[in-house]
């Protein structure tokens, strides 16, 4: 399959270029895409053909345990247990550059899943291009920090080209507006721990007690 490219609109989504985007993700497509925090990778968490390819392209251990990214707060709790205190303290930070690891539910695919701890890595991104895809799919979409398995890159608009040969869709953004890595939360037990101090530091404490 030759890639696609997508020119899109961050704010303002194209609705025909989001629905053929969908439908492909559909057919199992795997794509770079922006979110809030940089440049992803990313498929329908139910296409496990396009998880698998993923894995390959950045070379992942089985163990690795993934990232998906949910349109809302109610859409997590399909696929997550999510304590009242967890609830309560994600609605505090959502959407934004966090990522919460919660245990999983039966829904999660078992190559989204850490094997041994049955958790995932759940966000929901401050990011409308991001959120019109998700709601649009109808279901989870994986979201993978993109790098390329061999070379180097200076400037993130570099990895269109690097990466146009392993994914199916590139979606180009009209402007790149990205904040950093998200910040990474455990919330497995009643007491949370970061576990990776990402873009949105500032105060996260407060939020966590």
């Amino acid at each position: 399959m030759a890639t696609t490219f997508f020119s899109v609109h961050t704010t303002t989504p194209e609705e025909r270029k989001v629905a053929e985007i969908v439908r492909m993700l559909h057919d199992g497509a795997v794509m770079l895409y922006p979110t809030d925090t940089g440049y992803s990778l990313g498929c329908s968490i139910e296409q496990k053909s396009a998880l698998e390819r993923i894995r390959q392209i950045r070379k992942l251990e089985p163990n690795k345990g993934l990232t998906f990214m949910c349109h809302s707060l109610s859409n997590i709790a399909d696929y997550a247990v999510v304590s009242d205190k967890a609830y309560k303290t994600i609605k505090k930070l959502i959407p934004g550059p966090f990522t919460f690891i919660l245990p999983a539910t039966k829904t999660i695919p078992k190559l989204v899943l850490d094997p041994k701890k049955k958790t995932s890595g759940i966000r929901v991104p401050d990011h409308t291009l991001s959120l019109t895809l998700l709601q649009e799919l109808g279901n989870p979409l994986l979201s993978i920090t993109a790098k390329h398995p061999t070379k180097q890159h200076d400037y993130p608009h570099e990895l269109l080209d690097l990466l146009a040969s392993f994914v199916d869709i590139i979606v180009e953004p009209d402007r790149e507006d990205f904040v950093g890595e998200s910040t990474v939360i455990d919330m497995t037990t009643d007491t949370f721990e970061i576990i990776r101090t990402g873009a949105m530091h500032t105060d996260v404490e407060l939020y966590l007690h």
